[in-house]
């Protein structure tokens, strides 16, 4: 779900000229000593280490002489020390920084063994970096405007920082980490961990020690030599030099026993390498996901879960690595982003980033290295150490070697701020600056497929609301696409993609007096955001017809407790989840101007849901008769409820007990869910609503038959890190996971991409995503990101299912909806190919085979011949005797062709006659071909008949007797743009298909009959008409029109 996109930023704490790779050869003239020096110069000042503060607004860095202090919005030094000589020969040069998480003291370890302190303060009066503004600019300016430019105008608050204290640890230094209360260093001599607290407690005590041969959950005679840890975990990993990994939990404090020391750590071995390539190096913490991750010296990463604290961390999968070992070199970073659902990993030689369960979203290794050697981009030839920067828009990133800082931009998708299901089908990407809306779910079918970059709408964020809001938390978009609404640190703002003009608050206090937690949604034009103040956790609804302010609330519902997730279900259905573990039931009610929400049910789930912070989504599925004809307020006692908790996909079934009291039974439907997608929460998006609000425009976006299709509109999609998954029945899932029939799951439709899926378009048949390709030119010295949309089909492994399941009347009414497609024929074809790909590798018993059903099925479409001939160019010669051995012979295929007057059809099954050496006569077919392209005027094929000839004879002498028995010099001959419908005997042998009691029946009788069920043979027959012109294909660009191969 995260994307790099752009050139990265590029800033540096010392003004210097850079020259070129080919300027720093020294020839002769007399500058390679000042060449030497700039070396040791940039030696000298290069970064060696990096960290940002928890609250993201400052970070430092360090040189071997000098740490700097920066701040992030805007990227400036705010203060420098620089070590005398003296500490230095004393101390030794810096060799690692750490900051307290509140940023207010900041250590530096240093190569002897020491670790000085500094602590950083902040004065209000003092101001650097003044900025100043034109005052004649005469442009009309708002209130908030107003108030930023005077802010700005008093500058950035000044940063000192003081020198502290210097800790000297005798026992060397293995590793530090900087926590909230207290120092934790893992020393060398004796192996021990040490907690250093900031400053002493009620006791006076301000020092502990644990050696590491008194953990019994500890490898005997190791050293710990790298520590991470999540403050919201309460967890951190120690890694060994033995290249064991620990989960190791701080033990709370307690009064000291007699007998023996008290222990300060707990902990549990969770991986343990099988060999010198699997010892772990590098570790992260993604709390979101409860996963802990382990970087090993063969640079691949294990992803490991927890859970629970008592030592359950089974592996879960091994990530991809994007090139060999020899291309990225050793791991020295691992980041995940702030919401969890991004991984950065640096490497000697690149980077690469993941979506949280192993979707590649870019990496560096696509560049040319010596392009970028050449242009001295260090963030594409080597990571020193990576941190994630505005809430995960973008990421820090220093290099080997180098005095350079870089800002990579990272567009992340709505979905990761927001789970809703507007935002699930229409992809909508947040930048630190800007939104990107995609375009295409409105426009012509073609049109949206193609990777036009104008089918992109940027947007950019208002400068005030950036500057005062800073980072943007969260954007959701409405169902029809035509509003967004973002959320900042505090308050919001939103924007109409038709007027493209934002709405934000004039009044400064009244935007920042609230915060939104909980998500938004658009019912129609009314925006309804979950908000919390200092006094009440409420629902607010606005309107976008109406200005921002206090007085522009149109409805608000307080509520008791903190809003986890809130979610539209169904026509005008509000799903509210909150923190007391209560799922209340709100109904949108309209009544002439006035909106309001009407609580009619809520779920105690206390005793089902553990953990409410951790729920991610919630939908709910109804009964048909309850939509129908049901009382609202009883939809709790029917609803079946979804939960995504952390990546667990939960169902909860309503039942009652024998005292006719609701009862709830939890399942978990499916794992490392990164999104799902309930088909009937996007009903609205493809049909018209029954109410609408006043004043409201309407919707009017085309809608096909397709995206109504009553089967998939049942559908429930879902993302798992590799592939798309979906069950095509939610009733059937319903049904198989209940309690009460005791039977597995249905298996899902699992469909793979080589992109990262961002929406479903059911109306088009197509699985929508994003990919950043990396872009270099020789004209340019600097390297972007380019963000491209990439498709799939969703109908062939559907329609495989249904025919693997011999149900052949669902396959034919899911095909019927989708027929008008312009590129239906090529998903038939994407069908027949990746069945017969199948088949022939692992050659199935006749009674398992499915090719005979997927060619029994394509005989009842117009496009069935082209489809064959086309799925023989595109397969190896090898695979044409499966495939032939469930057909008519090539031959009769070729009259059929020929009969129809699809000649490059018929051109195509030359090809297959002449491999197969079925053809009696090496030319008869060819020359009958030609008259009948000449008849028509078809020179193009004329031209490719005769090469196919010449291929078979390269004396000429076949085409010599072809042009001869074609007499083209005849008078009588004329170029008819019209097809001849005379046929040789041979063609008698086709079998003509008749039609009775509206059941189609196929183009050509095929050896094998397949049975069918009762009423599979029961369907709409296809349209009739004749297309024998390429089809478009939104996967692959058309293929050549060369019938021949």
């Amino acid at each position: 779900m995260y994307w790099p996109l752009g050139a990265p930023r590029v800033y540096a704490a010392i003004k210097r000229r850079r020259k070129g790779s080919n300027a720093n050869q020294n020839d002769g003239s007399g500058g390679g000593d000042e060449d030497k020096k700039e070396v040791n110069d940039n030696n000298s000042s290069a970064l060696i280490g990096l960290r940002v503060a928890r609250n993201g607004h400052v970070f430092a860095t360090i040189t071997n002489t000098t740490l700097t202090i920066w701040q992030t919005s805007p990227v400036v030094v705010l203060a420098s020390v620089i070590r005398s000589a003296q500490s230095l020969r004393n101390y030794g040069p810096n060799v690692a920084i750490l900051l307290r998480p509140d940023s207010s003291i900041a250590v530096v370890q240093t190569q002897l063994g020491f670790l000085v302190t500094y602590t950083i303060t902040t004065d209000p009066k003092a101001r650097v970096y003044r900025q100043i503004h034109d005052l004649g600019n005469t442009r009309r300016q708002s209130n908030a405007d107003r108030l930023a430019i005077e802010e700005e105008r008093h500058g950035l608050s000044e940063v000192n920082v003081r020198f502290r204290m210097v800790i000297k640890i005798d026992a060397g230094i293995g590793k530090v980490l900087a926590l909230d209360d207290e120092l934790v260093v893992a020393t060398e001599r004796p192996a021990a961990v040490q907690c250093i607290r900031w400053a002493p407690d009620s006791t006076g005590s301000q020092h502990s020690t644990e050696l590491l041969s008194r953990m019994t959950w500890i490898q005997k005679r190791s050293n710990v030599v790298g520590m991470v840890y999540d403050r919201s975990m309460s967890l951190a990993v120690w890694i060994t030099n033995d290249g064991k990994a620990y989960a190791v939990q701080r033990i709370s404090r307690h009064p000291k026993e007699q007998d023996h020391p008290r222990r300060l750590f707990n902990g549990y071995g969770f991986h343990t390498p099988k060999d010198s390539g699997d010892n772990a190096i590098n570790a992260a913490i993604n709390a979101k996901f409860s996963l802990l991750v382990v970087g090993c010296v063969s640079g691949s990463i294990r992803v490991y879960t927890a859970k629970d604290y008592v030592g359950s961390i089974p592996l879960l999968y091994s990530l991809q690595t994007p090139a060999s070992f020899s291309t990225t070199g050793d791991i020295t970073s691992l980041n995940y982003s702030p919401d969890g659902y991004c991984l950065f990993a640096g490497y000697n030689r690149g980077w690469a980033v993941w979506s949280v369960f192993g979707k590649p979203g870019g990496s560096s290794f696509t560049a040319d290295r010596m392009i970028s050697e050449k242009n001295s981009e260090g963030w594409l030839n080597g990571i020193l150490e990576g941190c994630w920067l505005f809430g995960g828009s973008a990421i820090l990133l220093t290099s080997q070697d180098d005095d350079r800082l870089w800002i990579m931009e990272m567009a992340k998708s709505a979905v990761t701020g927001c789970f809703c299901a507007a935002n699930v089908s229409r992809t909508v990407l947040l930048t630190s600056s800007s939104l990107m809306i995609y375009r295409g779910y409105d426009l012509p079918i073609l049109t949206s497929i193609s990777a036009d970059a104008s089918l992109w709408h940027h947007v950019q964020i208002p400068t005030t609301f950036l500057a005062n809001q800073r980072p943007i938390r969260c954007a959701v978009i409405s169902s029809d696409g035509r509003y967004v609404a973002i959320a900042g640190r505090r308050g919001l703002a939103h924007y109409s993609v038709s007027s493209g003009r934002w709405k934000t608050f004039d009044d400064r206090e009244a935007e920042s007096a609230f915060v939104v937690r909980g998500g938004m949604c658009w019912y129609q034009h009314i925006l309804i955001a979950a908000a919390e103040t200092d006094e009440h956790h409420e629902l607010r609804l606005y309107s976008r017809e109406l200005r921002l302010d206090r007085s522009s609330i149109v409805y608000t519902e307080k509520l008791p407790s903190p809003v986890v997730v809130i979610s539209l279900s169904g026509q005008d259905s509000l799903l509210v989840y909150t923190y007391d573990n209560i799922l209340y039931h709100f109904v949108i009610n309209v009544s002439g101007a006035t909106v309001a929400l009407v609580q009619v049910g809520q779920i105690a789930l206390n005793g089902i849901v553990r953990a409410p912070a951790r729920v991610r989504a919630v939908s709910w599925i109804l009964p048909d008769h309850q939509l129908r004809d049901g009382d609202p307020s009883q939809d709790v006692a029917h609803a079946s409820v979804l939960f995504l908790v952390d990546a667990k996909l939960v169902l909860l079934q309503s039942s009652t007990d024998d005292d006719q009291s609701l009862k709830y039974d939890m399942r978990v439907i499916a794992n490392n869910v990164e999104y799902f997608d309930l088909m009937r929460d996007q009903a609205p998006l493809f049909g018209t609503q029954d109410r609408s609000i006043p004043d409201s425009p309407s919707n009017e976006s085309p809608v096909t038959e397709a995206g109504i299709d009553r089967g998939l509109r049942d559908s429930l999609w879902f993302f798992d890190g590799n592939h798309i998954q979906c069950w095509l029945e939610v009733d059937d899932l319903l049904e198989s996971a209940s309690t009460e029939n005791d039977r597995e799951l249905p298996q899902a439709v699992s469909i793979s991409t080589d992109f990262y899926p961002s929406s479903v378009i059911l109306n088009k048949g197509i699985i929508l995503g994003v990919d950043a390709d990396l872009v270099q030119r020789r004209d340019v010295n600097f390297a972007l990101f380019r963000l491209g949309v990439r498709t799939e089909l969703f109908l062939p492994p559907i329609l495989r299912r249904y025919l693997s399941l011999f149900d052949s009347a669902a396959a034919f009414s899911l095909s019927h909806r989708y027929d008008s497609l312009p590129y239906f024929p090529h998903a038939l074809e994407i069908l027949l190919h990746t069945v017969l790909d199948d088949e022939v590798d692992s050659s199935p018993a006749a009674t398992d085979a499915l090719l005979p059903s997927v060619l029994s099925f394509l005989s009842y479409f117009p496009s069935y011949l082209d489809i064959l001939v086309q799925c023989t160019r595109k397969t190896e010669v090898r695979s044409w005797r499966t495939l032939f051995a469930h057909l008519p012979p090539p031959q009769t295929l070729f009259e059929a062709s020929v009969e129809k007057g699809m000649l490059k059809t018929a051109g195509g099954y030359l090809l297959v006659l002449h491999t197969l050496e079925e053809a009696e006569s090496g030319s008869e077919q060819c020359v009958r071909l030609l008259q009948k392209a000449k008849e028509r005027g078809d020179w193009d094929l004329c031209k490719e008949l005769a090469r196919f000839l010449m291929a078979l004879d390269e004396s000429g002498e076949e085409l010599r007797k072809a042009v001869q028995r074609m007499d083209l010099h005849s008078s009588s001959s004329s170029l008819s743009l019209s097809a001849t419908s005379s046929a040789s005997a041979s063609s008698a042998a086709v079998a003509r298909s008749t039609q009775h009691d509206g059941v189609p029946k196929p183009e050509y009788s095929i050896r094998l009959k397949i049975p069918r069920p009762n009423g599979a043979g029961k369907r709409p027959a296809p349209d009739a008409a004749q297309n024998n012109e390429q089809s478009a294909s939104p996967t692959s660009s058309a293929s050549g029109s060369a019938p021949l191969g």
